[in-house]
């Protein structure tokens, strides 16, 4: 097994190049070189949850911290297409997420008032109504759906808390009335002795149903493309991930492929 994750050294970081948000200034709300999620998915480029405590950065060094970068960017003439929340865990863990949001909004508007502020997250808080405020409030609320079949969902994603299940996120999903863009990563292999492959037919037939249910504005497809910390893990290829993505355009649903 990979265990040299690939950490987010700073809070703000990039801009990077982005298969699916193009020229991307990252924010990291969780301590630097400390992996802290609510899941601990088997292909997560950041490494897999540790035990040890790192310092969550306080929201008005957030703030100004990108405010220094925003107006550099601004004094070097560079652009910027999104300005996105991920980095070395959920986002959405963060005690001042929804006040660090607004402070963002404010700051875009500012410097860059055509960048879209996107939020990357695994939906696991979104029962939380300070989290869906925020949400509601981005340009791109980017929510990942795996799977749609329990111990798929359970075997790649692997929630830390036991009472998240695919019923639950699918209710909480519908709550934002289509104002939501569903993540999914195709992906196969082996973990812990259970295989699992979310491209089957069993799994995306239950995984189109969900999103119909959801009723999502755009949904975003992917496959690996960075070191895993589980190496019995395969990614999946193109001509699948066009083949599912038709069969969501015949649904009626938006669908892009970041390749």
């Amino acid at each position: 097994m990979d265990t040299n994750p690939r950490f987010s050294q700073q809070q703000i970081y990039g801009p990077v190049t982005s298969r699916r948000l193009g020229q991307s200034l990252g924010i990291n709300l969780m301590p630097a070189q400390v992996k802290i999620c609510s899941f601990n998915c088997v292909y997560c480029e950041c490494g897999l949850n540790d035990n040890r405590v790192g310092k969550t950065p306080k929201q008005d060094d957030i703030r100004l911290a990108l405010k220094k970068t925003l107006e550099s960017l601004k004094a070097e003439n560079k652009t910027i297409d999104t300005i996105t929340f991920s980095g070395n865990g959920e986002p959405t863990l963060h005690p001042d997420f929804e006040s660090i949001i607004y402070a963002t909004i404010a700051l875009r508007n500012n410097y860059f008032p055509e960048a879209k502020i996107a939020v990357l997250s695994n939906a696991t808080l979104i029962n939380k109504p300070d989290v869906i405020r925020a949400l509601k409030k981005v340009d791109l609320n980017i929510q990942k759906l795996d799977s749609a079949v329990e111990h798929t969902m359970r075997t790649i994603d692997q929630p830390t808390r036991a009472s998240f299940t695919v019923k639950w996120v699918i209710k909480q999903l519908q709550a934002f009335e289509g104002n939501v863009i569903i993540q999914t990563l195709f992906v196969k292999g082996v973990h812990e002795g259970v295989a699992f492959d979310n491209t089957t037919e069993a799994e995306i037939s239950a995984w189109i149903s969900a999103l119909k249910e959801i009723k999502p504005k755009q949904v975003m497809i992917y496959t690996l493309d960075r070191p895993t910390p589980i190496t019995t893990i395969e990614k999946i290829a193109t001509e699948t991930l066009q083949a599912i993505a038709e069969r969501v355009r015949k649904n009626g649903l938006e669908i892009v492929i970041a390749e």
